[in-house]
């Protein structure tokens, strides 16, 4: 937990930082005063602050983010003192509306190229790693829930919508993404088109856990407490490869047979280095032989890796930070459709700490970050009052119209704005506490 919080704190504090930076570099070039430039928010008192060249610069003590606060702006704090008098040359409200509009956008902008670069430097340090689907010889195990709209074990995806997808796995988010298209699979050499369906969505999105996985022999990994299996003598990386005398190659055919066998005995063959071995184990009360199976795709697929390097990573990290904004922006509009329950997904502080593993992995923090840092300008640039975007739009009316809305206009718009992400943060922390709890 500690090394997940790290680097939480860790990842929030470069993007919030760089977000400000991005409102702040702007507004100094256009000689707009900086009253406070905070990382985390700081309520009553300030862990650190100083004063550098007539701008506050301190560490708030509430992880929550962190703000610029620039002289002249109708802002979520609703200081409108002063704003009563005439508009001072180094006031944001006495710049030209293109202007406003770039110090408002400056966050956002700095967000989308701060992931653009992370990511151009994962693809020439780290590379692209997939599994081709070409490779998945044996098809993938469908699940109930993948059964529900028709699929079979065994089925090899192939496109979503008409694309073809050669990762396996880009296909189950396409598949959450694409209600109303269809899902091309091979079987027996055929190709067949299954509708995708809002109902399949809502189970998929439901089921929480993975409903598709590529099928993999039986290959011991590890053992459960009180196992059956480690008790008649099957050994870590054993391969099973019959039941009772059926040939069975893959791990999803023994996890629908097994359960059926509870309190007998069964034949399990092995094959151990090349050498056939039949245990007999006692499957449990509970229809289990206690068998943890190697779930490593490397182990059994060519994992590829492609590198982006040189000028090269520039363009591939420009296109994953593009498509990872669209294929963000699509899941948030199914949040606003509750036929598939995606509202009820949504997840706040607890759920971002959890996407950070518990052991120190640079390759995942800044690929999180950079999906984090997408993310925060996504949900920035919303035309929401008190957000950067809501500002953008105020700018924007101003410049077509010729005329500023009035700062009783603006501080209304600011409530508004402010009680909608009060309702947003605490339907995604709730969320968060209700999971917590179990409810």
């Amino acid at each position: 937990m500690l090394i997940q919080i790290s680097q939480f704190i860790l990842g929030l504090s470069l993007l919030v930082v760089l977000h400000e930076l991005g409102h702040f570099i702007p507004a100094v070039a256009f000689r707009t005063r900086v009253e406070k430039f905070y990382l985390f928010f700081n309520p009553w008192f300030s862990l650190f602050k100083t004063n550098i060249r007539g701008t506050e610069v301190g560490i708030g003590w509430l992880p929550l983010g962190g703000y610029v606060k620039i002289a002249g702006m109708v802002d979520e704090s609703m200081d409108t003192e002063g704003l009563a008098e005439e508009p001072k040359p180094y006031e944001y409200r006495s710049k030209k509306p293109w202007q406003r509009l770039i110090i408002i956008l400056g966050g956002v902008t700095v967000n989308f190229f701060v992931a653009v670069a992370i990511y151009a430097g994962m693809g020439a340090y780290y590379g692209e790693k997939y599994v081709d689907t070409a490779d998945l010889k044996g098809g993938i195990w469908a699940t109930p829930v993948a059964q529900s709209m028709g699929m079979k074990s065994g089925d090899v995806p192939v496109a979503v919508g008409g694309r073809e997808i050669a990762r396996f796995d880009e296909v189950s988010v396409e598949m959450l993404l694409g209600s109303g298209s269809s899902l091309t699979v091979l079987r027996g050499g055929e190709r067949i088109e299954l509708p995708i369906t809002q109902e399949f969505v809502a189970k998929a999105i439901e089921e929480k856990t993975p409903w598709m996985f590529p099928r993999v022999p039986y290959v011991v990994k590890e053992f459960a407490t009180g196992s059956p299996a480690e008790a008649a003598g099957m050994l870590k990386g054993d391969a099973l490869v019959a039941l009772n005398g059926e040939p069975l190659t893959y791990f999803d055919e023994y996890l629908e047979r097994i359960p059926a066998l509870a309190g007998k005995t069964a034949t399990i063959t092995v094959d151990r280095a090349g050498e056939r071995v039949d245990l007999p184990v006692t499957v449990s009360d509970a229809g289990k032989i206690g068998v943890y199976y190697q779930d490593n795709l490397a182990a059994f697929f060519p994992v590829k890796t492609d590198y982006h390097s040189g000028l090269a990573a520039l363009p591939y990290g420009w296109n994953r930070a593009v498509s990872t904004l669209s294929s963000y922006a699509r899941q948030i509009k199914l949040m606003f459709q509750p036929e598939t329950g995606a509202y009820k997904e949504a997840g706040g502080f607890l759920t971002i700490l959890k996407q950070y593993p518990s052991s120190w992995d640079w390759e995942h923090f800044w690929g999180f970050t950079a999906f984090l840092s997408l993310a925060l300008a996504f949900l920035n640039v919303l035309p929401i009052p008190a957000l950067d975007g809501g500002h953008a739009v105020f700018a924007l009316i101003e410049w077509v119209t010729g005329r500023a809305p009035s700062t009783r206009v603006m501080e209304v718009a600011q409530m508004i704005g402010f009680f909608l992400l009060l309702a947003l943060f605490v339907l995604a922390n709730g969320n968060d506490l209700f999971k917590a709890l179990g409810l």
